[in-house]
C-alpha cells in the first residue's frame, strides 16, 4: 500500500491552495484518511459577535477534507483530479476563540482505488467535526463530497 507523506500533504495544501495558506490554516496530525487543522482567532477573521465568522468555519473544514482526502489517495493524483461536489455545514453553537477541527474519510483507500481502477469516478464522503479548542465544544459539522476524476 502507497500513501502520501504526511508533510507532502501538509505543503500540498499550503502551497496548492493559497487561500487556505492566506487564512492561518494550520494542519497537525495527519493519519491517512484523517487529518487536524486549526485556525487561530483574530480581529480580521471574526463576525459581527465576536468569534470566526462562518467561511472561515467553512474554509477551514473543506481544507481539512482535502487534506484528509489527499492523505489517502493523493499518490493517485497523475491518474485523477480530486474535486469536491456537494459540502454541507450545520452550525450547532458559536464558535469563539481559535477553533480545530477534524476530517474524517468516510471510505477506505481500498474501495475509492477499486473504483478509479475500475475507470468509474469515485464519490466518497468526508466527515468534519469544527471545535473551539478553549472547551473542546463542537460548534459545527460539515460533510463534503469529493470526486475523483480520472485524468483521460
Amino acid at each position: 500500500m502507497t500513501t502520501i507523506d504526511p508533510n507532502d500533504v501538509k505543503t500540498l495544501m499550503l502551497e496548492g491552495v493559497p487561500f487556505a495558506r492566506n487564512l492561518g490554516i494550520e494542519y497537525g496530525d495527519i493519519g491517512e484518511g484523517v487529518v487536524v487543522a486549526r485556525v487561530a482567532d483574530r480581529p480580521e477573521i471574526q463576525n459581527h459577535v465576536g468569534g470566526p465568522h462562518a467561511g472561515v468555519l467553512f474554509t477551514l473544514a473543506e481544507s481539512a477534507s482535502g487534506a484528509a482526502m489527499l492523505s489517502a489517495v493523493g499518490d493517485q493524483l497523475g491518474r485523477a483530479t480530486p474535486l469536491p461536489t456537494t459540502a454541507r455545514i450545520d452550525f450547532l453553537k458559536l464558535a469563539r476563540g481559535d477553533v480545530e477541527c477534524t476530517a474524517t474519510l468516510r471510505s477506505s483507500r481500498a474501495e475509492i482505488l477499486a473504483e478509479l481502477d475500475a475507470g468509474r469516478r469515485p464519490s466518497f464522503d468526508v466527515h468534519i467535526a469544527i471545535r473551539r479548542v478553549s472547551d473542546g465544544a463542537t460548534v459545527a459539522e460539515m460533510t463534503v463530497t469529493w470526486i475523483l476524476r480520472p485524468n483521460d
